[in-house]
């Protein structure tokens, strides 16, 4: 039937009216049963439309099931599935149909028995599964015992004690000597599904097993292709050299036609390369891994999409790969707005010193683009290359100006925003284009480029003449303004008095007063009483905290914590990578994958290894100096020196104890970022934790 015919059918019909032409068809006439066809294909299609009223009808698709024909079965079956948690009584008289048609001479109705079989949720159903389904498991047709695998993994879904308590899963392991491949790609997929349910069940492969799987690779299906490449994930190499036979002998696959076969045989590879002592062959696997990623980009914008979330994840862990390939990252007119931004993140994190002037010509084309929110990813991404790159920091900061000098309001406000954090990374270097910015000071309608501006006024207010004038403009509107804009204003007003007391002072005593006593802002109102009490009190400390040398600012603060890029290298294909998450926070039941320990384990290059390293290293450290101040508290000279010294910096010490969280606080809105000191630690080791701009968790933001 034509597909305009098939149409037709999806119209709301009435019970009585399907039940009739359901039942008129049995005429001797209808020898093919194209018309028990018709009316079946007419109820699937209502049912199909969540019409529930066809659940009436189940009496009378139970004795259609007698047909012989595979077609009609079918139908019937779907409807049997759709409804039998619904009315399971009446599914019951099923049952002895489906049992009957598991020794049909049939192959094809063998394995539709079985599958149906064991997708009804009925508990009658799933204890009749399991005697038939032994005898399948060693039926002669390999369609038949594909089927069988995949019901026992079903089976398991329904009822894990059922299965546990039998020899399913022995069975399922003799299969994977079966001598046809497809059957064989079918256990493994089973066995991994059940592994992934169970916490009692351990999946192990041994050299000689991985070996023979791999041998059956190219007879197999691309699904059967990919279900033998997962399973490769649990053999554990006890030998550098079998890791890296077994990683050779899969290379064929990454030029496999089919996405899910080329990033599973690419997660495997990268999996494997832990296990690799040679650099050498390391690195001729990562220029392996760089032509597929490259090919999948040529495929639609979704296969594009997930090939880019996976090359900014295999970046992290291997730089090498891709390395050399920028180019074909650069954007087409016509890719969509979410391959357009994953494209520039990964052009900034393939960015060099050497390419750099081939980038920013790039992106200054998309600076130029229509699309607004990809206009200032490009902005923003010149600004950090500026922060990435520091021999390019110039040429970055030209092309900012010349952007700038187009008038556009959004490019200008971004632009604001990123020249502000180029400041606090080369202070006393690029101050010459303050008026600039000054210039520009109509176009800022948005509370970030607000508060950066108001940031640069406030921080070089003894450079700019008429600071003053530029910030009683801003003050005007402080009651309209946000939080975040009235919080940089305080202490721009409170910086302004500091460097420049006789232009400051007018403006100190109004804005206190606003932010202590007419907001109801906590923190706009503490860091206010904090501001107003270290001015009365002791304004050199308070220059010494409000005009404070910042902490240094990074632009590779995004990448990913050493364990998650651990686990997320061992799930390289899946959904777990588009949110660039671990896979357990994506899939709930999914368990976390860790790399097992093996002799052959390259533990020193692993990056949770390193991280625990510099901790180790961090905390001896510490120690020391603990050591050597309590050794040197034992010579009463150092001591009166240590108490002369403290007694000198009391007052600063006391109003930093007093006022530390409203010290985070102010830094929160003074600098655009929070900085978090580890306990236990010296400020030396202060790390920047970037905001999330707008929820969307973008590399390309501050």
């Amino acid at each position: 039937m034509s597909s305009g015919q098939d149409a037709k059918l999806f119209a709301r019909g009435k019970v009585a009216e399907l039940r009739l032409e359901l039942n008129q068809s049995a005429g001797k006439k209808d020898k093919n049963f194209s018309a028990k066809k018709i009316a079946m294909k007419k109820i699937v299609a209502n049912m199909t439309m969540s019409n529930n009223d066809m659940v009436a009808l189940f009496p009378d698709i139970i004795g259609v099931m007698g047909v012989g024909s595979i077609e009609v079965k079918k139908m019937c079956f779907l409807y049997l599935v759709n409804y039998a948690r619904a009315k399971p009584e009446v599914a019951l008289k099923a049952l002895p149909i489906l049992l009957n048609d598991l020794e049909d001479s049939n192959p094809l109705m063998r394995a539709l028995a079985l599958r149906t079989l064991s997708y009804v949720h009925v508990r009658q159903f799933v204890e009749s599964t399991l005697a038939p389904l032994k005898t399948l498991l060693k039926d002669p047709d390999p369609y038949v015992r594909k089927t069988a695998a995949f019901c026992v993994a079903k089976l398991y879904d329904h009822d894990k004690q059922l299965v546990e308590s039998s020899d399913l899963i022995d069975r399922l392991n003799l299969m994977l000597r079966d001598e046809n491949p497809t059957v064989v790609s079918s256990a493994l997929a089973a066995l991994m599904d059940i592994w992934e349910r169970s916490e009692s069940i351990k999946l192990t492969i041994d050299y000689a097993n991985a070996s023979k799987i791999v041998q059956i690779l190219p007879d197999c299906s691309e699904w059967g292709q990919t279900y033998i490449l997962e399973a490769l994930t649990s053999y554990v190499p006890q030998d550098t050299s079998e890791a890296a036979l077994l990683a050779d002998r899969i290379t064929p696959r990454l030029s496999h036609t089919n996405s899910a076969v080329v990033l599973t045989c690419i997660r495997v590879i990268l999996y494997l390369m832990n296990y690799i002592d040679d650099q050498k062959v390391i690195s001729s696997l990562c220029s392996k891994l760089s032509p597929p990623l490259v090919t999948l980009l040529s495929k639609g914008p979704e296969i594009q999409y997930l090939a880019l979330r996976n090359a900014l994840l295999i970046l992290q862990r291997r730089p090498d790969v891709l390395r050399n390939d920028i180019r074909v990252f650069f954007c087409k007119y016509n890719d969509p707005i979410y391959v357009k931004v994953t494209k520039l993140e990964l052009i900034f994190m393939l960015a060099s010193e050497r390419n750099i002037r081939e980038v920013l010509t790039e992106l200054r084309e998309y600076a130029t683009e229509i699309d607004v929110h990809f206009v200032r990813k490009s902005v923003r991404a010149i600004g950090k290359l500026a922060i990435k790159i520091e021999p390019a920091a110039k040429l970055c900061i030209t092309t900012l100006l010349e952007l700038v000098a187009t008038k556009v309001s959004y490019i200008v406000q971004e632009a604001t925003v990123v020249i502000k954090n180029i400041f606090r990374k080369y202070p006393n270097q690029y101050e010459s284009i303050i008026s600039t910015l000054c210039e520009n000071l109509d176009s800022l309608d948005e509370p970030e480029a607000k508060a950066a501006m108001i940031w640069v006024i406030g921080q070089y207010a003894d450079r700019i003449d008429n600071s003053e004038t530029l910030l009683e403009d801003f003050l005007d509107s402080w009651a309209d303004e946000t939080h975040e804009v009235q919080l940089a204003l305080l202490t721009a007003t409170v910086k302004l008095f500091i460097q420049r007391p006789t232009k400051g002072q007018e403006l100190v005593p109004k804005v206190l007063k606003w932010a202590t006593e007419e907001t109801d802002n906590p923190d706009l109102r503490d860091r206010g009483y904090m501001y107003w009490r270290l001015l009365s009190s002791n304004p050199t400390a308070a220059k010494g905290i409000v005009m404070g040398e910042k902490p240094a600012i990074t632009a590779e603060s995004e990448k990913l914590d050493p364990v998650t890029l651990e686990e997320m290298c061992l799930v390289v294909g899946t959904l777990a990578t588009v949110y660039l998450k671990p896979v357990h926070t994506v899939f709930r039941s999914a368990r976390p994958r860790r790399l097992q320990e093996s002799p052959a384990l390259q533990k020193h290059t692993l990056p949770s290894w390193q991280a625990a390293q510099q901790a180790k290293l961090l905390t001896d450290q510490q120690k020391a100096m603990m050591v050597a101040q309590t050794n040197g508290a034992a010579n009463g000279h150092v001591l009166d020196e240590a108490d002369a010294l403290f007694a000198s910096m009391g007052g600063r010490e006391m109003m930093q104890d007093d006022f530390g969280p409203s010290s985070s606080s102010a830094m929160h809105g003074e600098q655009g970022s929070m900085y978090v000191v580890n306990q236990g630690q010296g400020l030396g080791q202060v790390q920047p934790t970037m905001h999330v701009q707008n929820g969307d968790g973008d590399l390309l933001s501050f």
